[in-house]
C-alpha cells in the first residue's frame, strides 16, 4: 500500500472517530457546560493514552528541540480549534457549522502547496472542488444563519489547517502517540481553566457513559489526525475529510431517525464518488510505478 493510500485510510478513520466523538459530546450539552464535558472527557482520554503509550513505548521525553516547539504550537492550535468549533456547534445550526468546516480540504491542500511546496495537479484540485460541491448539496446553509458563531467556525478552519501543517513538520523521531497525548493534555488543561467560570453540574449515568465513549473515540481522533499528516501527499489525502459527512448522515438516520432528502443523498453520492475516483487514481499510479520499476529491473 502506497503512503497516499495509507494516509487516505487514516484520514477516513480520523473523521469517523471525531464525528462519533462530537455526537457523544453534543448528547450531554443539555446536562452540563462545554468545559465540564471536555474536562471529564480529557481526564479519561489523557490517562488512557498515557497508559497505552507506556505499554507500547509510544511515550518519549527525549524529544528533539525543534519537535518540542512544533508540538507546543500544534497543541495550541488544537486547543483553539476545539474551542472555536465546539462553541460554534453549541450555538448555531449544525448544517452551517459543518458547511464552513468542510472548507478544510481546500485550505489544507492550498496551504500545503504554498508552505510545503507540494504539487497540486488540476485533477486533484478538481476532485476537491467537486467534493466540496457535494458537501454544499448536503448541508445547504442559508445566508440568514450567518452569525458571530459562523466566524468562530471560520477560525476553527484556520486553526485546524495550522495544526495539520505543524504535525507534518514534526520529525519521524517523535512518535505520533506522544504528539496526540500533548494535544489531549492541552485541551484538558484548557477545560480545567474554563471550569473556574462554570458551576459543576451533576453527572447522570447516561452522560457519564457518553463521555467515556467520547474519551475512547477522541484518542483515535487525536492519534489518526497526527499519523495522517505524516504520510502521503496532502492534496491526495485532503478530500477524504468529506467522509465525516457520511458518518454524520448515518448517525442522523440511526440515532435521530432522520431520512435524508434527494439533494442530501445526491451530495453524499458525489462525495463518495470523488473519494473513490481519487483512491482509484492513486492506486493505478502506484501500480504503474511498480510495473515500471519491475520492468527496469528485468532489463
Amino acid at each position: 500500500m502506497s503512503p497516499n493510500l495509507r494516509g487516505a485510510l487514516l484520514m477516513a478513520a480520523c473523521m469517523a472517530a471525531f464525528t462519533f466523538n462530537d455526537a457523544f459530546v453534543k448528547s450531554v450539552s443539555d446536562e452540563m457546560g462545554l468545559y465540564q464535558a471536555l474536562f471529564i472527557r480529557g481526564v479519561a482520554s489523557t490517562l488512557l493514552m498515557v497508559a497505552m503509550a507506556a505499554v507500547t513505548g509510544g511515550l518519549r521525553f527525549n524529544i528533539p528541540r525543534r519537535d518540542r516547539m512544533m508540538i507546543l504550537f500544534r497543541t495550541i492550535t488544537e486547543i483553539a480549534a476545539a474551542y472555536f468549533y465546539l462553541t460554534a456547534l453549541f450555538n448555531m445550526p449544525i448544517a452551517n457549522a459543518s458547511a464552513i468546516l468542510q472548507a478544510l480540504p481546500l485550505t489544507v491542500t492550498l496551504a500545503g502547496a504554498v508552505f510545503l511546496g507540494e504539487s497540486v495537479g488540476w485533477k486533484r484540485m478538481l476532485a476537491i472542488l467537486v467534493g466540496f460541491a457535494g458537501v454544499m448539496l448536503i448541508v445547504r446553509p442559508g445566508a440568514e444563519g450567518f452569525t458571530v458563531y459562523s466566524i468562530y467556525a471560520v477560525c476553527a478552519v484556520f486553526c485546524v489547517t495550522a495544526r495539520d501543517l505543524t504535525a507534518r513538520a514534526v520529525s519521524s523521531e517523535t512518535p505520533s502517540m506522544t504528539v496526540a497525548i500533548a494535544a489531549s493534555f492541552g485541551v484538558w488543561v484548557f477545560s480545567a481553566v474554563g471550569m473556574l467560570g462554570e458551576e459543576w453540574q451533576p453527572v447522570s449515568t447516561g452522560a457519564f457513559l457518553s463521555l467515556m465513549g467520547a474519551s475512547v473515540l477522541i484518542i483515535g481522533g487525536y492519534f489518526f489526525a497526527t499519523a495522517t499528516m505524516r504520510v502521503g501527499e496532502i492534496a491526495f489525502i485532503a478530500p477524504f475529510r468529506y467522509t465525516s459527512l457520511l458518518w454524520a448522515l448515518l448517525l442522523g438516520l440511526v440515532v435521530f431517525g432522520e431520512w435524508p432528502d434527494f439533494l442530501t443523498l445526491l451530495g453524499a453520492a458525489t462525495v463518495v464518488a470523488t473519494g473513490i475516483f481519487t483512491f482509484y487514481r492513486e492506486r493505478k499510479l502506484a501500480m504503474e510505478v511498480a510495473e515500471g520499476a519491475e520492468q527496469g529491473a528485468q532489463r
